[in-house]
Protein backbone atom coordinates (compact mmCIF):
# COMPACT_ATOMS: atom_id res chain seq x y z
CA UNK A 1 0.00 0.00 0.00
CA UNK A 2 1.64 3.16 -1.08
CA UNK A 3 2.06 5.77 1.33
CA UNK A 4 -0.61 8.73 1.62
CA UNK A 5 0.66 11.94 -0.22
CA UNK A 6 2.44 14.66 1.96
CA UNK A 7 -0.09 17.87 2.44
CA UNK A 8 -0.01 20.15 -0.27
CA UNK A 9 0.47 23.79 0.11
CA UNK A 10 -2.03 26.03 -1.23
CA UNK A 11 -1.69 29.65 -0.09
CA UNK A 12 -0.39 31.75 3.03
CA UNK A 13 -1.80 33.84 5.50
CA UNK A 14 -2.52 37.35 4.86
CA UNK A 15 -4.57 38.50 7.51
CA UNK A 16 -6.05 36.78 11.32
CA UNK A 17 -9.27 38.79 12.84
CA UNK A 18 -9.98 36.75 15.80
CA UNK A 19 -11.44 33.29 14.20
CA UNK A 20 -11.52 35.11 10.53
CA UNK A 21 -8.61 33.84 8.36
CA UNK A 22 -7.83 35.54 5.06
CA UNK A 23 -5.77 33.69 2.76
CA UNK A 24 -3.93 34.56 -0.20
CA UNK A 25 -3.59 31.72 -2.79
CA UNK A 26 -2.56 31.60 -6.73
CA UNK A 27 -5.58 28.56 -7.18
CA UNK A 28 -8.70 29.38 -4.73
CA UNK A 29 -10.27 26.62 -3.03
CA UNK A 30 -13.85 25.87 -3.78
CA UNK A 31 -16.22 27.32 -0.36
CA UNK A 32 -16.08 24.34 2.49
CA UNK A 33 -13.15 23.61 1.40
CA UNK A 34 -10.90 21.94 5.04
CA UNK A 35 -7.69 23.84 4.95
CA UNK A 36 -5.11 23.60 7.69
CA UNK A 37 -1.92 25.63 9.48
CA UNK A 38 0.30 24.57 11.83
CA UNK A 39 1.84 27.38 13.83
CA UNK A 40 4.07 25.81 16.30
CA UNK A 41 3.25 22.29 15.55
CA UNK A 42 -0.33 22.37 16.41
CA UNK A 43 -2.84 21.72 13.79
CA UNK A 44 -5.26 24.62 12.89
CA UNK A 45 -8.34 23.38 10.84
CA UNK A 46 -9.87 26.35 8.67
CA UNK A 47 -13.09 26.00 6.39
CA UNK A 48 -13.83 28.35 3.77
CA UNK A 49 -16.67 29.82 3.43
CA UNK A 50 -16.35 33.22 1.35
CA UNK A 51 -14.28 34.40 -1.91
CA UNK A 52 -13.20 37.59 -2.06
CA UNK A 53 -11.41 37.91 -5.09
CA UNK A 54 -9.38 36.22 -7.82
CA UNK A 55 -6.29 35.18 -5.01
CA UNK A 56 -8.08 35.43 -1.61
CA UNK A 57 -10.23 33.45 0.44
CA UNK A 58 -11.79 33.82 3.61
CA UNK A 59 -11.76 30.76 5.77
CA UNK A 60 -13.10 30.31 9.50
CA UNK A 61 -10.96 28.54 11.76
CA UNK A 62 -12.26 25.72 13.64
CA UNK A 63 -9.34 25.51 16.51
CA UNK A 64 -7.89 28.44 19.15
CA UNK A 65 -6.05 31.13 16.32
CA UNK A 66 -3.08 31.46 19.14
CA UNK A 67 0.16 31.02 17.04
CA UNK A 68 -1.26 32.16 13.80
CA UNK A 69 0.52 35.09 12.01
CA UNK A 70 0.78 36.87 8.48
CA UNK A 71 2.83 34.92 6.19
CA UNK A 72 2.48 31.19 7.59
CA UNK A 73 1.83 27.93 5.33
CA UNK A 74 -1.46 26.79 4.46
CA UNK A 75 -2.40 23.30 3.52
CA UNK A 76 -4.86 21.79 1.75
CA UNK A 77 -6.90 19.45 3.55
CA UNK A 78 -7.92 17.03 0.01
CA UNK A 79 -11.59 17.71 0.69
CA UNK A 80 -14.37 19.22 3.09
CA UNK A 81 -14.26 18.15 6.83
CA UNK A 82 -14.83 15.19 7.37
CA UNK A 83 -15.39 12.59 10.02
CA UNK A 84 -14.24 9.17 11.27
CA UNK A 85 -17.40 6.54 11.71
CA UNK A 86 -17.80 3.18 12.51
CA UNK A 87 -19.36 0.49 14.31
CA UNK A 88 -17.65 1.40 17.57
CA UNK A 89 -18.65 4.82 17.85
CA UNK A 90 -21.36 4.01 19.79
CA UNK A 91 -21.08 4.60 23.48
CA UNK A 92 -18.54 7.27 23.05
CA UNK A 93 -18.60 11.18 23.67
CA UNK A 94 -16.99 12.91 20.63
CA UNK A 95 -16.00 16.94 19.57
CA UNK A 96 -16.96 17.81 16.03
CA UNK A 97 -14.02 16.03 14.39
CA UNK A 98 -14.83 12.82 15.62
CA UNK A 99 -11.82 13.50 18.14
CA UNK A 100 -12.80 11.85 21.68
CA UNK A 101 -13.76 13.97 25.00
CA UNK A 102 -14.15 11.35 27.36
CA UNK A 103 -10.45 10.59 27.82
CA UNK A 104 -10.73 7.23 26.36
CA UNK A 105 -8.26 6.33 22.75
CA UNK A 106 -9.96 7.46 19.70
CA UNK A 107 -12.45 4.60 18.18
CA UNK A 108 -11.62 2.38 15.09
CA UNK A 109 -12.88 3.49 12.17
CA UNK A 110 -13.74 2.13 9.10
CA UNK A 111 -14.60 4.89 7.05
CA UNK A 112 -15.48 8.88 6.90
CA UNK A 113 -18.30 11.06 6.00
CA UNK A 114 -18.45 14.40 4.86
CA UNK A 115 -19.81 16.98 7.47
CA UNK A 116 -21.20 19.16 4.56
CA UNK A 117 -23.49 17.07 1.93
CA UNK A 118 -27.09 17.21 -0.12
CA UNK A 119 -30.32 15.41 1.72
CA UNK A 120 -30.53 12.10 0.26
CA UNK A 121 -32.14 11.19 -3.05
CA UNK A 122 -35.88 12.08 -3.09
CA UNK A 123 -36.98 8.61 -4.36
CA UNK A 124 -35.65 7.14 -1.55
CA UNK A 125 -37.52 9.69 1.22
CA UNK A 126 -39.49 7.45 3.02
CA UNK A 127 -43.10 9.38 4.46
CA UNK A 128 -43.62 9.23 8.43
CA UNK A 129 -45.45 5.58 9.31
CA UNK A 130 -46.81 5.76 12.61
CA UNK A 131 -46.90 7.33 16.07
CA UNK A 132 -43.75 6.92 18.19
CA UNK A 133 -44.56 6.74 21.99
CA UNK A 134 -42.53 7.94 24.65
CA UNK A 135 -44.60 7.20 27.59
CA UNK A 136 -45.29 10.85 28.38
CA UNK A 137 -48.94 11.14 28.62
CA UNK A 138 -49.52 14.79 27.82
CA UNK A 139 -47.37 14.39 24.60
CA UNK A 140 -48.35 11.14 23.33
CA UNK A 141 -51.97 12.28 23.46
CA UNK A 142 -52.04 16.01 22.60
CA UNK A 143 -48.64 16.57 20.41
CA UNK A 144 -47.62 12.63 19.58
CA UNK A 145 -44.21 12.34 18.08
CA UNK A 146 -44.06 10.95 14.29
CA UNK A 147 -41.62 8.09 14.16
CA UNK A 148 -39.21 9.41 10.98
CA UNK A 149 -40.38 13.00 11.60
CA UNK A 150 -39.08 16.33 13.16
CA UNK A 151 -40.04 17.48 16.70
CA UNK A 152 -39.39 20.70 18.35
CA UNK A 153 -39.73 21.70 22.43
CA UNK A 154 -39.81 25.17 22.06
CA UNK A 155 -39.24 27.88 24.85
CA UNK A 156 -37.80 30.02 27.25
CA UNK A 157 -34.91 29.63 29.63
CA UNK A 158 -35.26 27.11 32.43
CA UNK A 159 -38.78 25.75 31.62
CA UNK A 160 -37.71 22.09 31.26
CA UNK A 161 -36.03 21.74 27.32
CA UNK A 162 -32.98 19.96 28.20
CA UNK A 163 -35.17 17.45 30.89
CA UNK A 164 -37.54 16.71 28.50
CA UNK A 165 -35.21 15.56 25.56
CA UNK A 166 -32.84 13.89 27.99
CA UNK A 167 -36.22 11.47 29.41
CA UNK A 168 -37.13 11.00 25.53
CA UNK A 169 -33.92 10.02 24.79
CA UNK A 170 -34.25 7.67 27.88
CA UNK A 171 -37.50 6.54 26.72
CA UNK A 172 -36.87 5.67 23.50
CA UNK A 173 -33.38 3.47 24.08
CA UNK A 174 -35.46 1.61 26.51
CA UNK A 175 -38.87 1.13 24.95
CA UNK A 176 -37.60 0.36 21.92
CA UNK A 177 -34.23 -0.64 21.67
CA UNK A 178 -33.05 1.99 19.33
CA UNK A 179 -29.85 4.29 18.76
CA UNK A 180 -29.44 7.70 20.23
CA UNK A 181 -27.13 10.58 18.75
CA UNK A 182 -26.96 13.49 21.09
CA UNK A 183 -25.38 16.66 18.98
CA UNK A 184 -24.85 19.53 21.96
CA UNK A 185 -24.88 22.95 20.63
CA UNK A 186 -22.77 25.47 22.44
CA UNK A 187 -23.68 23.67 24.93
CA UNK A 188 -22.33 24.78 29.01
CA UNK A 189 -19.48 22.30 30.15
CA UNK A 190 -21.59 21.64 33.11
CA UNK A 191 -24.37 20.63 31.24
CA UNK A 192 -22.66 18.24 29.20
CA UNK A 193 -20.73 16.41 31.75
CA UNK A 194 -23.95 16.04 34.00
CA UNK A 195 -25.85 14.67 31.05
CA UNK A 196 -22.76 12.39 30.15
CA UNK A 197 -22.81 11.00 33.49
CA UNK A 198 -26.44 10.75 33.57
CA UNK A 199 -26.71 8.66 30.55
CA UNK A 200 -23.97 6.49 31.55
CA UNK A 201 -25.61 6.23 35.20
CA UNK A 202 -28.83 4.90 33.68
CA UNK A 203 -27.30 2.18 31.54
CA UNK A 204 -28.11 4.08 28.11
CA UNK A 205 -24.45 5.43 26.88
CA UNK A 206 -23.67 1.75 24.96
CA UNK A 207 -26.62 2.94 22.24
CA UNK A 208 -26.10 6.51 22.20
CA UNK A 209 -22.98 8.58 20.69
CA UNK A 210 -22.36 11.75 22.19
CA UNK A 211 -21.03 15.04 20.40
CA UNK A 212 -20.51 18.72 21.62
CA UNK A 213 -19.44 21.72 20.44
CA UNK A 214 -19.01 23.75 23.50
CA UNK A 215 -20.38 27.53 24.76
CA UNK A 216 -16.13 28.70 24.77
CA UNK A 217 -15.29 27.20 21.10
CA UNK A 218 -14.78 29.20 18.04
CA UNK A 219 -18.14 29.74 16.28
CA UNK A 220 -17.20 27.63 13.44
CA UNK A 221 -17.18 24.58 15.30
CA UNK A 222 -20.95 25.45 17.25
CA UNK A 223 -22.01 26.10 13.80
CA UNK A 224 -20.54 22.46 12.65
CA UNK A 225 -21.25 20.12 15.60
CA UNK A 226 -25.10 19.74 14.31
CA UNK A 227 -23.57 17.96 11.27
CA UNK A 228 -21.28 15.87 13.06
CA UNK A 229 -24.04 14.41 14.98
CA UNK A 230 -26.27 14.43 11.22
CA UNK A 231 -23.48 12.58 9.56
CA UNK A 232 -23.23 10.21 12.87
CA UNK A 233 -26.90 9.81 12.88
CA UNK A 234 -27.04 8.94 8.50
CA UNK A 235 -24.04 6.56 9.25
CA UNK A 236 -26.11 4.16 11.76
CA UNK A 237 -29.35 4.59 10.06
CA UNK A 238 -27.55 3.29 6.67
CA UNK A 239 -25.48 0.61 9.16
CA UNK A 240 -27.25 -0.88 11.76
CA UNK A 241 -30.77 -0.06 10.30
CA UNK A 242 -32.61 0.62 13.26
CA UNK A 243 -34.86 3.48 14.66
CA UNK A 244 -31.95 6.31 15.38
CA UNK A 245 -32.90 9.02 17.61
CA UNK A 246 -31.16 12.64 16.48
CA UNK A 247 -31.73 14.85 19.45
CA UNK A 248 -30.20 18.39 18.89
CA UNK A 249 -30.01 20.89 22.02
CA UNK A 250 -30.26 23.56 21.16
CA UNK A 251 -30.96 24.73 17.30
CA UNK A 252 -31.16 28.26 18.36
CA UNK A 253 -27.34 28.70 18.85
CA UNK A 254 -26.78 27.00 15.87
CA UNK A 255 -28.44 29.94 14.22
CA UNK A 256 -26.48 32.16 16.82
CA UNK A 257 -23.30 30.96 15.49
CA UNK A 258 -24.10 31.47 11.73
CA UNK A 259 -25.08 34.90 12.73
CA UNK A 260 -21.56 35.43 14.52
CA UNK A 261 -20.12 33.79 11.28
CA UNK A 262 -22.35 36.00 8.80
CA UNK A 263 -20.81 39.30 10.77
CA UNK A 264 -17.30 38.00 10.65
CA UNK A 265 -17.41 37.83 6.79
CA UNK A 266 -18.57 41.18 6.45
CA UNK A 267 -22.26 40.59 5.37
CA UNK A 268 -24.73 42.77 5.95
CA UNK A 269 -27.43 41.55 8.73
CA UNK A 270 -31.06 41.43 7.79
CA UNK A 271 -34.37 40.98 9.77
CA UNK A 272 -33.93 41.84 13.55
CA UNK A 273 -30.06 41.44 12.66
CA UNK A 274 -30.24 37.91 12.02
CA UNK A 275 -28.03 36.19 9.11
CA UNK A 276 -29.43 36.97 5.12
CA UNK A 277 -28.46 33.38 5.43
CA UNK A 278 -30.87 31.93 7.88
CA UNK A 279 -33.12 30.18 5.69
CA UNK A 280 -30.97 28.35 3.49
CA UNK A 281 -28.74 27.23 6.82
CA UNK A 282 -31.17 26.28 8.29
CA UNK A 283 -32.83 24.48 5.70
CA UNK A 284 -29.04 23.14 5.10
CA UNK A 285 -29.59 21.13 8.66
CA UNK A 286 -33.05 19.91 8.62
CA UNK A 287 -33.57 19.05 4.97
CA UNK A 288 -30.84 16.33 5.75
CA UNK A 289 -32.91 14.79 8.66
CA UNK A 290 -34.85 11.67 6.90
CA UNK A 291 -35.70 8.83 6.55
CA UNK A 292 -35.22 6.49 3.95
CA UNK A 293 -35.41 2.60 2.86
CA UNK A 294 -32.68 1.86 4.92
CA UNK A 295 -34.13 2.86 8.32
CA UNK A 296 -35.85 5.70 10.10
CA UNK A 297 -34.28 9.08 11.87
CA UNK A 298 -36.37 11.08 14.39
CA UNK A 299 -35.39 14.33 14.93
CA UNK A 300 -35.74 15.52 18.45
CA UNK A 301 -34.73 19.59 18.85
CA UNK A 302 -35.13 21.83 21.38
CA UNK A 303 -35.04 24.97 20.34
CA UNK A 304 -34.48 28.61 22.93
CA UNK A 305 -37.37 31.34 22.08
CA UNK A 306 -35.73 34.78 22.56
CA UNK A 307 -37.98 36.64 24.73
CA UNK A 308 -40.60 34.00 24.61
CA UNK A 309 -41.49 35.37 21.34
CA UNK A 310 -42.20 32.79 19.28
CA UNK A 311 -42.78 35.10 16.29
CA UNK A 312 -38.78 35.77 16.19
CA UNK A 313 -37.59 35.40 12.47
CA UNK A 314 -35.15 31.94 13.86
CA UNK A 315 -37.87 30.02 15.49
CA UNK A 316 -40.28 31.11 12.44
CA UNK A 317 -37.34 29.59 10.16
CA UNK A 318 -36.57 26.15 12.20
CA UNK A 319 -41.16 26.04 13.24
CA UNK A 320 -41.43 25.84 8.96
CA UNK A 321 -39.57 22.11 9.00
CA UNK A 322 -41.16 20.19 12.19
CA UNK A 323 -43.76 17.95 12.06
CA UNK A 324 -44.60 18.45 15.26
CA UNK A 325 -44.28 21.84 17.79
CA UNK A 326 -44.48 21.13 21.87
CA UNK A 327 -44.48 24.86 23.37
CA UNK A 328 -43.32 24.70 26.84
CA UNK A 329 -44.52 27.61 28.88
CA UNK A 330 -43.49 29.32 31.94
CA UNK A 331 -46.80 30.24 32.86
CA UNK A 332 -47.20 26.54 33.29
CA UNK A 333 -43.59 25.97 34.63
CA UNK A 334 -45.07 28.39 37.48
CA UNK A 335 -48.28 27.22 38.25
CA UNK A 336 -46.15 23.28 39.40
CA UNK A 337 -46.98 21.27 36.09
CA UNK A 338 -44.36 20.13 34.85
CA UNK A 339 -43.44 18.84 32.22
CA UNK A 340 -44.50 22.62 31.64
CA UNK A 341 -46.13 21.95 27.93
CA UNK A 342 -48.39 24.34 26.81
CA UNK A 343 -51.51 22.08 25.41
CA UNK A 344 -53.35 24.49 23.62
CA UNK A 345 -50.11 26.16 21.57
CA UNK A 346 -48.91 22.64 21.28
CA UNK A 347 -49.70 20.80 17.73
CA UNK A 348 -48.71 18.31 14.87
CA UNK A 349 -49.18 17.94 11.77
CA UNK A 350 -50.31 14.32 12.04
CA UNK A 351 -53.00 14.96 14.89
CA UNK A 352 -55.62 13.59 12.26
CA UNK A 353 -58.29 10.98 12.69
CA UNK A 354 -56.80 8.64 9.99
CA UNK A 355 -53.56 8.85 11.06
CA UNK A 356 -53.95 8.62 14.80
CA UNK A 357 -57.30 6.40 14.85
CA UNK A 358 -60.90 7.62 15.51
CA UNK A 359 -60.45 6.72 19.36
CA UNK A 360 -57.23 8.91 19.64
CA UNK A 361 -58.29 11.83 18.04
CA UNK A 362 -61.74 11.82 19.56
CA UNK A 363 -60.36 11.92 23.22
CA UNK A 364 -57.68 14.47 22.65
CA UNK A 365 -59.68 16.59 21.09
CA UNK A 366 -62.49 16.42 23.95
CA UNK A 367 -59.26 16.88 26.02
CA UNK A 368 -58.10 20.23 24.38
CA UNK A 369 -61.90 21.55 24.52
CA UNK A 370 -62.20 21.02 28.00
CA UNK A 371 -58.76 22.45 28.72
CA UNK A 372 -59.66 25.27 26.52
CA UNK A 373 -62.71 26.45 27.93
CA UNK A 374 -61.32 26.50 31.60
CA UNK A 375 -58.42 29.08 30.20
CA UNK A 376 -61.54 30.75 29.08
CA UNK A 377 -62.97 31.03 31.84
CA UNK A 378 -60.13 31.88 34.59
CA UNK A 379 -60.89 35.55 34.59
CA UNK A 380 -63.99 35.39 35.41
CA UNK A 381 -63.32 33.11 38.04
CA UNK A 382 -60.73 34.89 39.13
CA UNK A 383 -63.01 37.77 39.75
CA UNK A 384 -66.34 36.65 40.31
CA UNK A 385 -65.60 33.06 41.67
CA UNK A 386 -66.31 29.91 40.60
CA UNK A 387 -69.91 30.03 41.99
CA UNK A 388 -70.50 32.40 39.25
CA UNK A 389 -70.47 29.76 36.59
CA UNK A 390 -73.17 27.27 35.13
CA UNK A 391 -73.56 24.30 37.05
CA UNK A 392 -72.03 22.69 33.41
CA UNK A 393 -69.05 25.01 33.15
CA UNK A 394 -68.14 24.22 36.87
CA UNK A 395 -68.30 20.16 36.16
CA UNK A 396 -66.06 21.31 32.86
CA UNK A 397 -63.91 23.20 35.00
CA UNK A 398 -63.40 20.47 37.62
CA UNK A 399 -62.00 18.13 35.11
CA UNK A 400 -60.18 20.37 32.89
CA UNK A 401 -58.71 21.35 36.32
CA UNK A 402 -58.17 17.26 37.05
CA UNK A 403 -57.19 16.55 33.70
CA UNK A 404 -54.40 19.43 33.63
CA UNK A 405 -53.21 17.57 37.31
CA UNK A 406 -53.54 13.95 35.47
CA UNK A 407 -51.17 15.32 32.56
CA UNK A 408 -48.24 15.87 34.91
CA UNK A 409 -45.87 13.42 35.66
CA UNK A 410 -42.38 12.16 37.57
CA UNK A 411 -39.20 11.69 35.23
CA UNK A 412 -36.88 9.20 35.38
CA UNK A 413 -33.94 11.45 34.54
CA UNK A 414 -34.50 13.72 37.52
CA UNK A 415 -35.76 11.20 40.07
CA UNK A 416 -32.83 11.13 42.37
CA UNK A 417 -33.61 15.19 42.37
CA UNK A 418 -37.47 15.38 42.92
CA UNK A 419 -37.44 11.88 45.38
CA UNK A 420 -40.40 10.73 42.87
CA UNK A 421 -40.04 7.64 40.95
CA UNK A 422 -40.11 8.05 37.15
CA UNK A 423 -43.23 7.13 35.88
CA UNK A 424 -43.79 5.50 31.87
CA UNK A 425 -47.43 5.40 30.81
CA UNK A 426 -48.23 3.63 27.50
CA UNK A 427 -51.11 5.55 25.46
CA UNK A 428 -53.49 3.32 25.82
CA UNK A 429 -53.53 3.41 29.23
CA UNK A 430 -53.49 7.43 28.85
CA UNK A 431 -56.22 7.26 26.66
CA UNK A 432 -58.50 4.68 29.20
CA UNK A 433 -57.52 7.21 32.09
CA UNK A 434 -58.74 10.66 30.15
CA UNK A 435 -62.23 8.45 28.65
CA UNK A 436 -62.76 8.14 32.67
CA UNK A 437 -61.99 11.79 32.99
CA UNK A 438 -64.75 12.67 30.78
CA UNK A 439 -67.67 10.41 31.47
CA UNK A 440 -66.95 11.89 34.92
CA UNK A 441 -65.44 8.53 37.18
CA UNK A 442 -62.81 10.75 39.10
CA UNK A 443 -65.26 13.62 39.85
CA UNK A 444 -64.88 12.64 43.53
CA UNK A 445 -60.97 11.88 43.15
CA UNK A 446 -58.91 15.20 44.79
CA UNK A 447 -57.38 17.06 42.59
CA UNK A 448 -53.76 16.45 44.97
CA UNK A 449 -54.30 12.49 44.24
CA UNK A 450 -53.91 13.58 40.37
CA UNK A 451 -50.62 15.08 40.02
CA UNK A 452 -47.62 14.00 39.49
CA UNK A 453 -48.39 10.39 39.15
CA UNK A 454 -48.76 7.86 36.25
CA UNK A 455 -51.76 5.89 35.34
CA UNK A 456 -54.65 6.34 37.80
CA UNK A 457 -54.38 2.79 37.94
CA UNK A 458 -50.80 3.17 39.74
CA UNK A 459 -51.16 3.60 43.45
CA UNK A 460 -50.24 7.46 44.32
CA UNK A 461 -46.31 7.54 45.55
Amino acid sequence: MSPPAAPRQIGTIEAVQGPVVDIVCDHPPPLHRALFAQPNGERCVLEVFRELGERHVRAIALHRTAGLARGLAVMDGGGPLEIPVGPQCLGRLLDVFGAPLDGEAPFESTGRRPLVAPPGPLAEARAAESVLETGIKVIDLLCPFVRGGKTGLFGGAGVGKTVLITEFMNAVIQLHAGVSVFAGIGERIREGHELWHDMREAGVMPRTVMVFGQMDESPGVRFRVGLTGLAYAEYLRDTVGKDVLLLIDNVFRFVQAGSEISGLLGRMPATVGYQPTLLSEVAELEERISSSTAGNITSVQAVYVPADDMTDPAVSAIFSHLDTMVVLSRNQAAKGIYPAVDPLRSSSKMMDRHFLGERHYRVAEAVREHLARYHELEDIIAMLGIESLSESDRRVVARARRLQRYLTQPFHVVAQHTGIPGASVPLAQTLDDCEAFLRGDYDDVAEADCYMRGSMQDPKT
